[in-house]
């Protein structure tokens, strides 16, 4: 399945990128990192998921507020800003409303629909287009809590689910991240990956569950997808990642709902791609827009990391032929290297091209340049600065 996709030599002993509802691993292991102690108050979301002076992260020896002094002291206009409060799941979103364009589809020759359909597309990259600025601060957002030893955890149900389940799974392969630290929990579990599964998504608990079973902390960034606004399920992740002081991002089609989440500090994505052709059906030009999005995201998030270096996915690490083929092409086209050099120098790095082609640079051993890469902070630009390369 797509969602159980990923890197097989850096996942090995790795949980699924996908963790069911019901069956998510507990305690869900960080590559290099033991999980933070769980014992104590839950901590509260920083507001639109970035830290504030009073919510460091654990890496810098701070304690956090405490979430329940803080709720007792906050008036009363502002507690109702919770996640808890949303009202908005209750009004009509506007992917129900009916396509000035739909009344006749069912009547039209084939080739008319296609061009329809297709055209209707366009709405998409405009929506997308639209949310450019709060794009960046999510892909920021993420680059930060990665940065810091977190994961990256999609939530969400039928056609957001499955999108986000994708994403998790093309993150390993295309840019050496770990499986473990970038999970999707889909409402169903697994089994909602190839075919629906009734009622998922208006069982809150099952979010919860899953949550509490990887251990979500305030290192994690948890991305609840919902394209036609707030399900019990998203909602309910929402909630639960704020009680453990996660960083939150929303991506939706729904003004509604993005206004309410928005009031309660989480990172909104709004989408809003208008009336599909098919009333309700998210699986069309939402769904268009939600994956340009999450491709946004997660890559720029990826470039800022250093995943990426001139163009070429510096970060894979080559498990099959065709990830070989491409990880030879790298290393000599970046390297300045012969091909049967590009060989070696992988071997050697064991399908690091990041560490193979720190090698190739600078003219040093695999093992000294995996040493002075992780020195300048696995940024191999940064490693580079000042050597005219």
């Amino acid at each position: 399945m797509a969602a159980q996709g990923g890197d097989s030599r850096r996942g090995a002993g790795k949980p699924s990128a996908t963790a069911s509802a019901e069956t998510a691993p507990r305690e869900a292991a960080r590559t290099g990192e033991p999980r933070a102690s769980r014992a104590g108050a839950k901590k509260t979301a920083p507001a639109n998921g970035t830290p504030s002076e009073k919510s460091t992260n654990v890496r810098s020896g701070k304690k956090r507020t405490n979430v329940r002094a803080q709720k007792e002291a906050a008036p009363a206009a502002e507690k109702e800003t919770n996640v808890r409060a949303f009202s908005g799941a209750d009004a009509p979103p506007s992917t129900e409303a009916i396509h000035p364009w739909s009344h006749a589809l069912d009547r039209l020759p084939v080739e008319d629909v296609v061009a329809l359909l297709v055209d209707e597309e366009e709405r998409s990259w405009r929506a997308a287009r639209r949310a450019r600025p709060a794009i960046a601060r999510a892909a920021q957002l993420v680059a930060d809590q990665l940065a810091e030893g977190g994961r990256i955890i999609y939530v969400g149900a039928g056609t957001s689910g499955r999108l986000g389940a994708l994403d998790a799974a093309e993150l390993p392969p295309t840019f050496g991240l770990a499986p473990s630290r970038a999970i999707a929990i889909v409402a169903g579990g697994q089994r909602a990956l190839a075919e629906a599964v009734e009622g998922a998504e208006d069982r809150p608990a099952d979010a919860k569950r899953a949550l509490l079973r990887i251990a979500v902390d305030e290192r994690d960034v948890v991305c609840a997808i919902a394209a036609s606004g707030m399900t019990p399920f998203t909602r309910a992740a929402l909630e639960e990642a704020a009680e453990w002081g996660a960083a939150r991002i929303f991506v939706t089609s729904s003004r509604v709902a993005a206004r309410e989440v928005a009031r309660a500090g989480v990172t909104v994505i709004l989408l809003d791609t208008g009336p599909e052709l098919i009333a309700g059906s998210t699986r069309l030009k939402s769904a268009t827009a939600t994956k340009l999005a999450l491709n946004a995201m997660t890559t720029a998030a990826m470039v800022r990391l250093g995943k990426v270096w001139r163009g070429r996915m510096i970060g894979l690490v080559a498990t099959n032929d065709k990830l070989r083929a491409r990880a030879r092409r790298i290393v000599v086209d970046l390297g300045r290297v012969d091909e049967a050099r590009a060989d070696k120098l992988l071997d050697n790095a064991r399908g690091d091209v990041k560490v193979a082609l720190a090698a190739a640079l600078l003219g040093v051993p695999v093992s000294e340049a995996a040493r002075r890469l992780a020195a300048a902070g696995d940024q191999l630009a940064n490693l580079l600065r000042g050597s005219n390369r």
